[in-house]
């Protein structure tokens, strides 16, 4: 096996460090969550089917809008409804992409084929590389953008590599995958299906791991915005009479401007950093509780020079921005502007009848003088005299082929410049990050928070370390027996090149916590600078075990081999690689080379 060359284990190598921080750090172990002493807070989720029994028309309003079915069950009627079949090939990677209905089924396939006149390596002309075939289970999206599809494997949900652009009206890659080829084994974090699915069941500590089935409601339903229904429908079955406030169940409209607002933020509102509090998983959260108990959601602080460009997924800091939201602040609590003022979730308008459903919600503070525009060029629109068409516009969306996204800002002109509450955002303790669903009076979040997003967003913005490294020296000191701590310190140690202190705040992490894949790599890489290539290997397998569909995971298990010469391991361990992720070219040419 002297074969392995130096050029291979170096690529390896490099491939491992760019790429195996491209995880994201998360906290999914559930601890005892404290309950609020309201009957809703105690109650269970049982799904839709038994609001509809007393709530029909609501319902079947509902089942026709867009969060009604956000997410759908492939069946043989639903097939028909789609644009089958369909073949993409990537003009980058020439690999080739299918879609097709078999059986009743809808399948995708990511294959590639050598050049009919030669010129690959080891491959006869017209042969087949491979092909990597699955059945897609689920719909996700609901055609206004597009769709896509989302399979099972090994327990995991994944996103498929095509999807579905209806301006397009052709399947093309999947968003994402315009960077790099994810195959099927592109996972679905919990914190992603949590807004496309009524609700999904992962596993804790295992990060894109799913229950069998993997959603025990599977589209959007009431109870993601009212809360769990066991208490209101047992409640209604005795025949007991509600005489004014109903706290069996929660209505979003009888919830302070906040909380009700915390509601739809928690899925329109994306942020730049997302940071699950301590125990808390994303199922925690619960209509009527403030989000900032599950999750902290952070923005990187806009400035004069460099302004916020994008409002897709952040509906709600470009609502807080606009005329219209802060001028209704002077107004008494229930006339102050929130989600819900123009927006009712059970009803859907079409673009058609946009204007007769949104222009009345405008005329609850405008009047039609308020208008400068002549009439007769008003009513010269499609649709005639929209107000959200020239004042809340749609733009495309940069970051996804085909698709569009309303600007909740609200201009007044389309040339309106950034108000500049926007660039007020931030405190001088915090001066980089917007805390985003801060609660009332709590404008800061923990020192934990603030360090886990410097974190995340420290490899974009190299600015984040310094203060990184400043709120973990805090931490070391008041939360030593935390594990994403002692993770954190371990990195840092790590990257100063102090490798024995590295170790022992690494094993100290995994102490703490053995679901830590990201701590096992790194405790991987802080053991092989040391020398201790057997420990590195089985912190490698550990990281591999917890998240077998990590590439970047795999390929420092395969890396850790090969630099202790356990070339017959790695042979197989490559081998095992491309049984998984058959279209990485890279590892196929690697083991070729190997093998020769």
């Amino acid at each position: 096996m002297g074969r392995f060359s130096f050029r291979v284990r170096a690529a390896l190598q490099w491939l491992c460090l760019t790429a195996a921080w491209a995880l994201s750090i998360s906290i999914s172990h559930a601890l005892p969550r404290a309950q609020q002493d309201h009957p809703a807070a105690k109650a269970d989720y049982i799904g839709s089917e038994s609001c509809s029994r007393c709530h029909l028309g609501i319902a079947r309003s509902f089942a026709k809008a867009s969060m009604g079915h956000s997410l759908t069950t492939i069946t043989p009627r639903f097939l028909a409804t789609l644009s089958l079949p369909a073949t993409y090939t990537d003009p980058n990677t020439h690999h080739a992409y299918s879609v097709y209905a078999q059986d009743g089924k809808l399948w995708q396939s990511e294959f590639q084929q050598a050049p009919t006149n030669g010129g690959m390596a080891n491959s006869a002309p017209g042969q087949e590389i491979f092909r990597s075939t699955h059945q897609i289970s689920w719909i996700i999206g609901t055609g206004e953008n597009g769709y896509g599809g989302l399979l099972v494997r090994g327990g995991y949900l994944f996103q498929s590599p095509l999807s579905y652009y209806s301006a397009a009206q052709k399947w093309q890659l999947s968003p994402g995958y315009q960077h790099a080829d994810y195959g099927f084994n592109r996972i679905l974090q919990p914190g992603c299906i949590s807004c496309h699915s009524g609700r999904p069941r992962p596993i804790a500590g295992y990060d894109g791991k799913y229950e069998d089935p993997p959603f025990s409601h599977v589209s959007i339903d009431c109870e993601n915005c009212h809360g769990p229904g066991s208490v209101h429908v047992a409640a209604m079955d005795q025949g007991e009479e509600v005489k004014g406030r109903d706290d069996t169940i929660v209505n979003p409209a009888r919830l302070t401007r906040d909380l009700s607002d915390d509601i739809c933020m928690s899925c329109h509102e994306i942020g730049d950093a997302r940071v699950l509090e301590p125990g808390r998983t994303y199922q925690d959260f619960r209509p009527g509780q403030p989000l900032s108990q599950t999750v902290a959601i952070f923005n990187v602080a806009p400035s004069r020079q460099n302004p916020p460009d994008m409002d897709h997924l952040e509906h709600y800091s470009s609502m807080i921005l606009s005329k219209c939201y802060r001028a209704s602040l002077n107004q008494p609590a229930a006339h102050q502007m929130r989600c819900i003022t123009c927006h009712d979730p059970h009803v859907e308008p079409t673009h058609a009848e946009a204007p007769a459903y949104f222009n009345p919600k405008c005329m609850l503070c405008h009047t039609q003088k308020s208008c400068t525009e002549p009439v007769a060029l008003r009513r010269a629109t499609t649709p005639a005299d929209n107000c959200i068409g020239c004042h809340m516009p749609r733009r495309p969306i940069t970051t996804i082929s085909h698709t569009s996204s309303t600007n909740h800002r609200i201009l007044a002109r389309p040339d309106e410049p950034l108000p500049e509450a926007i660039f007020q955002q931030v405190s001088p303790q915090m001066p980089q990050l917007m805390y985003l669903d801060a609660p009332a009076g709590h404008p800061l979040p923990s020192m934990r928070a603030r360090m886990l997003a410097d974190r995340l967003l420290m490899d974009k913005h190299p600015d984040f370390e310094a203060d990184w490294r400043t709120t973990l020296a805090t931490l070391e000191k008041s939360d030593a027996d935390d594990a994403q701590v002692q993770m954190n310190l371990g990195h840092r140690d790590m990257l100063d090149q102090q490798f024995p202190s590295a170790l022992d705040h690494l094993q100290r992490a995994l102490r703490l916590d053995q679901r830590l894949p990201e701590a096992w790599v790194d405790l991987s890489s802080v053991q092989a600078k040391l020398g201790m290539k057997d420990a590195a290997i089985a912190s490698a397998r550990a990281s591999v075990e917890l998240n077998p569909y990590a590439t970047p995971l795999q390929r420092t298990l395969i890396t850790r081999l090969i630099d202790a010469q356990q070339y017959d391991q790695a042979v197989s361990a490559m081998k095992q690689y491309l049984a998984r992720f058959p279209e990485d070219d890279f590892i196929r040419k690697a083991l070729a080379i190997a093998e020769q």
